[in-house]
């Protein structure tokens, strides 16, 4: 079964590039040049995964995603001539999958676009892998409710198996502190900074080889938590 990749750029030689090679390796390529006609396309198509640009004319890539993501988890990885830090956090923390900076190495996007297609099938199937999250030796297994570290199983309680687990399942995307509060403890936060912090120490303890050097859980000063991608 073909697996379908729409690309969204309103530079048509830069879709044309990427279809090029896509193609080689097999891909169905659907083609759009702003935002309303991804939108579109993914309304009437079966789309497994989009490469978004952010500035487009007519529907930014911002607002494109974000409308993309009311309905559904289609794997996005993001394009953009920005390459401030700013500019990536707020992609992935508005539903991005990943991000490349403009310009890109091509074998370098494919290389993403298999990560991420990898991510979402199992065995070649579209079925989805909905219990096991992971990111390198991070790995949790929410049937069983087991998370282990480079193979070896860390105790968490059940507190801080919601945030990893929160963390891991959407990795590489900054949750903000009200966020992890409102989606674990299910109640509106209200100066929830204290309570976070404490978990969030306790956890790195835990699952860091170095807790003042973190692999996984990292902070981003400013904005928020996320486990980093791997």
């Amino acid at each position: 079964m073909s697996l379908n990749i729409l690309i969204c750029d309103d530079d048509k030689e830069i879709v044309r590039a990427i279809s090029i090679y896509l193609e080689n390796e097999g891909y169905q390529v659907y083609k759009a040049y702003d935002g309303i006609e991804a939108i579109d396309l993914i309304r009437d198509h079966s789309i497994h995964l989009i490469i978004m640009d952010v500035m487009m004319p007519k529907m930014d890539g911002i607002t494109a995603t974000m409308k993309i993501r009311q309905d559904n988890m289609i794997p996005l990885i993001m394009l953009s001539a920005k390459s401030e830090d700013y500019d990536k956090i707020l992609g992935l923390n508005i539903g991005a999958d990943d991000y490349m900076a403009k310009p890109f190495n091509p074998l370098e996007l494919m290389a993403r676009v298999k990560s991420q297609l990898r991510r979402y099938t199992t065995f070649g199937s579209l079925e989805m892998s909905s219990h096991v999250f992971q990111s390198g030796g991070l790995m949790i297994d929410d049937e069983r409710k087991v998370v282990t570290v480079d193979k070896e199983e860390v105790h968490l309680t059940p507190v801080q198996y919601k945030i990893v687990k929160l963390l891991t399942a959407n990795a590489g995307r900054v949750f903000t502190i009200e966020e992890i509060y409102e989606k674990v403890w299910n109640e509106r936060a209200v100066n929830p900074e204290n309570t976070v912090s404490v978990h969030i120490r306790k956890i790195r303890e835990k699952i860091e080889i170095n807790p003042k050097e973190p692999r996984y859980l990292k902070v981003v000063w400013g904005v928020g938590y996320k486990v980093e991608k791997y």
